[in-house]
């Protein structure tokens, strides 16, 4: 049914499940014609995407419902939208090639005094963007290269760290660490669009985009160059301007193992002359593209022995190096002869993931000083879980001991601070507490400080070759998605539980859904914490329930039970809760 011809239709009552299955089936015939090379048909079924009904309602949605940054402006001063503006954008959304320049913002870097800019589209283009890159990825999941993992779906930075232990695990090799500099800032718009390759209409609308232009407080300023960080759809047209430098160096420079996540990449080889010879020809390839390597990140070490006064490397968070053993004592008088030495490769979290963590623990113990044990135990809880998932799956229990030990001193130091006059005993036994054999940071009822040492270390499982969320086999991405590094256990055991689907609509999760844990039974009605009361929604569905518990209990206990609904909603805005979600 085509809701523009239905004005009657409320944005709530979308048909929601329709919708996802009808753009899904559009976008996996894409993908489909696109690892076929059937150019003509991937373009016919992008036009028939771009005027769905259904994909212009998903794309409002993941804008303004969805996206964790949707409450940032951009020029026009919009920072949300109601339903009802919600309904009427979608109802209006077209691509055309005259677009608005982007609000420049600051944002810091970690752990360095230099800001990295954003540029935030305007709400209608930011709609506009992410109906382009519905239309768009399938298209290209199809082809990009296989140890490609940045901002893709279904892939993430612990696959790269698998690739790379499963390249050096068997043999010693040179490294090229590689950065790229300025690389959203500096692609050449020519040459990207050249290399998209997509039908006039949504070039002219990219072009549009690229050339619109920035606002840094009231001055604007042309863009001749790059993609504007801070797009739905820049990730995606970064991807594609480096799309090729993996078959290109395997092309020129055989037996080279080529990790690329986002901008970082590193090259693997086993003899020093060729990587060296890399190095030329990633410089060489980059300039086509308008980009260049950064001299002062980009470095030739080894993974086994000293090279340059460095052995190892670091990417993305992690320290990677191989350590000799395996040395045999057997003796000379044997007539055996003596193994050589052997070496294992070991990833760890990088000593400056480790400063970067334990400056920000500090900082936080350093700003709740007078603030209540159960409100500092609060705010470093999701701290130490989101670290240590991060880091659990490779090899991290000596770092977690360790960081717990920082972190038991720095507690320490903030609760002798706060009793100056007091004996440690006094101290220990008010701010710790004894449970099964150990000393806990906990109040005397209360959650206790989970401990870094508390997370398990579970190894990844590297995506399979080339697989794609849009293949359609929903039975490994979902079993897939229970496994993923960095999900909480509640919310891996929840999504198997659930088989893999939202209770509220009844879709499969995909790896871009934004999910939320609710109580199936609200606390306020004496619903309990435990998996019989938790289920796993998406961040829409939640919003959407809460938004009608909060109105029945308006209407049922705020107004008088004898007036009609109409009647009962009338006064006080009673259904504002709703229309603000």
């Amino acid at each position: 049914m085509n809701t523009v011809e239905q004005p009657m239709y409320k944005w709530q009552e979308l048909p929601w499940k329709k919708m996802e299955r009808t753009v899904f089936k559009l976008q996996k015939r894409i993908y489909r014609a696109s690892q076929g090379g059937d150019k003509q048909t991937v373009h016919k079924l992008q036009r028939l995407l771009i005027k769905s009904w259904s994909a212009r309602c998903l794309a409002v949605r993941r804008v303004t419902q969805d996206n964790r940054g949707k409450h940032t402006a951009g020029v026009d001063g919009i920072k949300s939208l109601t339903p009802t503006e919600r309904l009427h954008l979608a109802q209006t959304l077209a691509l055309n090639s005259q677009t608005p320049p982007t609000r420049r913002v600051w944002i810091p870097k970690p752990g360095k005094a230099e800001k990295r800019p954003l540029g935030i589209p305007t709400m209608r283009n930011r709609a506009e963007q992410a109906l382009v890159k519905l239309v768009l990825e399938p298209e290209w999941e199809a082809q990009f290269e296989p140890n490609s993992y940045g901002f893709r779906p279904g892939r993430s930075c612990h696959d790269a760290m698998e690739a790379i232990f499963n390249a050096v695990s068997r043999k010693t090799k040179y490294v090229l660490e590689a950065d790229i500099a300025q690389c959203f800032d500096r692609i050449n718009h020519k040459a990207l669009l050249t290399k998209l390759n997509t039908f006039p209409s949504l070039k002219r609308v990219i072009r549009a985009w690229l050339k619109a232009g920035v606002m840094d407080g009231e001055n604007l300023f042309p863009t001749i160059e790059g993609t504007p960080q801070g797009g739905v759809a820049s990730p995606l047209l970064a991807n594609i301007a480096l799309h090729g430098m993996e078959k290109a160096v395997n092309t020129a420079h055989p037996h080279t193992q080529l990790i690329r996540y986002a901008d970082d990449v590193v090259a693997l080889h086993p003899e020093l002359g060729e990587i060296e010879k890399i190095q030329q020809t990633l410089a060489e390839w980059l300039a086509t593209m308008g980009l260049e390597l950064k001299p002062s990140k980009t470095r030739i070490t080894h993974t086994l022995k000293k090279y340059q006064g460095q052995v190892g490397f670091d990417f993305l968070g992690f320290h990677i190096r191989q350590y000799r053993c395996g040395k045999t004592h057997t003796a000379k008088s044997s007539g055996r002869t003596p193994k050589p030495l052997g070496f294992k490769a070991i990833i760890r979290p990088s000593q400056e993931a480790q400063r970067r963590h334990y400056q920000e623990l500090k900082k936080v113990i350093d700003r709740h000083r007078a603030s209540k044990q159960e409100q500092l135990i609060g705010h470093l809880n999701p701290i130490i879980r989101g670290w240590t998932a991060y880091y659990a799956p490779v090899c991290s229990k000596k770092t977690f001991t360790r960081m717990a030990h920082l972190t038991y001193l720095k507690l320490k130091q903030w609760a002798k601070w706060r009793h100056p006059r007091k004996s440690w005993k006094y101290i220990s036994h008010k701010y710790w507490r004894l449970e099964r054999g150990r000393w806990d940071f906990a109040p005397p009822k209360g959650p206790a400080l989970y401990k870094h040492y508390q997370t398990p270390i579970k190894r990844h499982i590297k995506v399979k070759g080339n697989k794609s969320p849009y293949d359609g086999d929903w039975v490994y991405w979902v079993k897939r998605r229970g496994h993923q590094p960095g999900l909480p256990k509640r919310t891996a055991r929840l999504i198997k539980q659930q088989v893999g689907k939202c209770t509220a609509c009844g879709l499969y999760f995909s790896n871009e859904d934004k999910l939320e844990i609710d109580h199936i039974i609200p606390k306020a009605h004496g619903g309990k914490d435990g998996y019989d009361n938790w289920q796993l929604l998406h961040t829409h569905c939640h919003h959407r329930k809460t938004a009608q518990e909060n109105r029945t209990r308006r209407v049922g206990s705020t107004y008088d039970k004898g007036q009609s609904a109409e009647e009962r909603c009338a006064p006080k805005g009673a259904c504002t809760v709703l229309e603000q979600c």
